[in-house]
């Protein structure tokens, strides 16, 4: 969210007009392996790649890069792409009026944005598309590398019904090429990229597709045992240099695959990341995954979500099923006969009672005696449009999709918020857990208000509570609250960099710009090209008139990531006020190609031309700024000073 502040003791007109843009992060929420017999948990082992499993396990190579899991990621090349392009790849979005054209020229995919008056282009901006998520069974999405940033594209292909639409979750909240996708999506879309330290969406290295060491975990020790001729007849024994998922106790292979098929509000552990989970591990040891459930949870659900849905069914509770019951991962849906499905059904049902079908002969043939047809039918999901998902609930009422819905039904009443990865989370973590459910999803004060109830029967030491507390205070905006809270603290003491920003944001509001800075420097010190944190420690250098320091780190914010209009309207600013008003107005430039509604670079821009006299110029401006933010306090100020005779 981008905020707007007067200059300090500058001139009388800029002091009514001329600002800098600022930006509020929210927060993206962040014990050793227990005892086990795989050599892949017991130390440090690293990765070969993929090119080496194929070396031994050519056949299962071959199958694998066929699924889903090995298409789900690679350069955007026509090859890789499913999508339809030509004259109806067109997608319209009415609430930031923003018309977006996907199209390839010379190889290279792109994606145009603009802006139409009438049967003018006002406004256009093309971005290069790097890659394309997705194994085209459901999606093709699209992602821009800025110099190793990775964002989301605002425009998807959803190939079950060939139609380009706005990216999931873009569609009346556009925030057009700046959704920047962290390890937490990246890791489960794809194998792990090289995240570059200091970062959360800067990766040196980008791999094409899920590998084998995703569900198997890192291969060194096995590879240097076979070369050894140490080999394990697997059909005795377990070979514990690599993990086979399917000698796992059923809760290790259910965590293996929940990893990724249990999307929900996932938090980390303290001190963990993405990276850290390998298979084998309780996936409580790195990170919680929970899940708000609602009156009719049963009934509708999100795409990713197969292992919550497994685990519902009496199917589950009542056997010893896991995913590999059904599934085959070296090879893909579409390769598999129904009949490994009905197979499965039936290892458990065989009683002539259980095989029996009440379906009508006529309906079961036609059907070609599909258990999984009627009893896990395929639907929507609530988070994905235009998608068409296998229901991995597996349930008598869901035969033929017929459930029973009452059309008249009341909006669904919340009920909690559940956590997925253990049996009960504690009071932190569940406090976490809601959090991060106010952070991701849903801005209410009932979710704060859960948070502050398990906060207060918190247990857990001081130093681990304080973290938390200060997250709850700054989601709250209650800074005087947060203030007292770490009352004392010092920057260098904190060691993560979230509570360090939120301690200085609390400063910054209270207008305490030097005490600030200092817990800004820290947030920067242990997350160097967090580059919101950067912009708001530029900002704080403005307010405290130190223009030299801000201008050296909003430039080394752009030459990092030059298409960021924040840190181009925070630049200009500091450019005008060092008396460079030509190099200011260029740098509003700059901001108002990548953006042409943003409102602090017009306003800013404005306020210039009112210095060089020119006042249709600066009205015209307002105007822009206006359409784009009609309540927008400082616009209508300045219209009003404007239009003023």
């Amino acid at each position: 969210m981008i905020l707007i502040m007067n200059a300090r003791r500058f001139f009388f007109l800029l002091f009514a007009v001329l600002g800098m843009a600022m930006v509020f992060c929210t927060r993206e929420v962040a014990v050793p392996v227990k005892s086990s017999p795989y050599v892949s948990l017991q130390g440090p082992v690293d990765y070969v790649g993929m090119k080496t499993c194929q070396s031994c396990h050519a056949n299962i190579h071959e199958t694998f890069i066929h699924t889903g899991m090995g298409r789900s990621f690679d350069r955007a090349t026509q090859e890789k792409s499913d999508a339809a392009f030509g004259d109806h790849a067109l997608v319209y979005d009415e609430a930031s009026d923003f018309y977006y054209k996907p199209f390839f020229r010379d190889s290279q995919m792109y994606v145009l944005e603009y802006r139409l008056e009438g049967e003018d282009t006002v406004y256009q901006r093309l971005e290069e598309i790097a890659y394309i998520v997705g194994s085209g069974q459901h999606t093709n999405s699209h992602i821009l590398d800025i110099n190793g940033y990775i964002y989301q594209a605002p425009v998807t292909y959803y190939t079950q019904e060939q139609r380009w639409d706005m990216a999931p979750g873009f569609r009346g909240d556009n925030i057009r090429f700046s959704r920047l996708l962290a390890s937490e999506c990246i890791t489960c879309h794809n194998h792990f990229p090289k995240l570059e330290e200091g970062s959360i969406n800067k990766f040196t290295e980008m791999p094409s597709g899920i590998a084998c060491e995703r569900c198997h975990g890192p291969g060194e020790a096995h590879v240097k045992e076979k070369l050894a001729g140490n080999i394990v007849d697997t059909s005795k024994a377990i070979d514990y240099s690599i993990v086979n998922p399917a000698d796992l106790p059923r809760d290790l292979q259910m965590d293996l695959c929940q990893r990724c098929h249990l999307q929900g509000i996932a938090v980390l552990n303290p001190g963990k990341t993405f990276y850290d989970f390998k298979p084998g591990m309780p996936l409580s040891d790195v990170v919680n995954v929970f899940l708000p459930r609602y009156t009719d949870s049963h009934e509708r659900f999100i795409m990713a979500s197969q292992a919550d849905r497994l685990r519902m069914s009496a199917c589950y509770l009542n056997s010893d099923m896991t995913c590999l019951t059904c599934h085959n991962p070296h090879r893909s849906i579409e390769a598999t006969a129904q009949s490994q499905y009905n197979n499965a059904c039936q290892g458990c049902h065989q009683t002539a009672e259980q095989v029996q079908c009440a379906a009508p002969q006529a309906e079961r043939a036609a059907a070609g005696d599909d258990c999984s047809g009627c009893h896990m039918p395929r639907s929507g999901s609530i988070d994905i449009p235009h998608v068409n998902i296998t229901d991995h609930y597996i349930s008598r009422d869901n035969i033929r999709g017929q459930k029973a819905k009452n059309s008249k039904q009341v909006a669904p009443a919340f009920l909690g918020l559940e956590i997925l990865t253990k049996e009960e989370g504690s009071p932190l973590e569940m406090a976490r857990g809601y959090l991060a459910m106010y952070d991701k999803y849903v801005q209410a004060d009932m979710v704060l208000d859960s948070a502050w109830a398990h906060l207060e029967r918190s247990q857990a030491q001081e130093g681990e509570q304080l973290p938390v507390r200060i997250h709850y205070y700054f989601a709250r905006k209650d800074y005087a609250a947060l203030l007292k809270l770490a009352d004392g603290a010092e920057p260098e003491k904190l060691a993560s960099a979230w509570p360090a920003y939120q301690v200085g944001e609390a400063l910054f509001q209270a207008g305490r710009y030097a005490e600030a800075l200092g817990f800004y420097q820290r947030a920067c010190e242990l997350l160097p090209l967090h580059l919101d944190f950067q912009e708001k420690l530029g900002a704080t250098y403005l307010q405290l008139q130190q223009l030299p320091e801000a201008v050296k780190v909003l430039e080394g914010v752009l030459e990092e990531n030059p298409k960021r209009p924040v840190a181009w309207t925070n630049l200009g600013f500091a450019h005008v006020l060092q008396g460079q008003a030509r190099k200011g107005e260029a740098c509003y430039d700059r901001a108002l190609a990548l953006d042409p509604d943003a409102v602090q670079a017009l306003l800013n821009k404005a306020a210039v031309r009112m210095l060089q006299y020119d006042k249709a110029g600066a009205l015209q401006l307002v105007q822009r700024a206006l359409r784009a933010a009609p309540a927008h306090p400082q616009a209508r100020a300045l219209m009003q000073q404007l239009t003023r005779r």
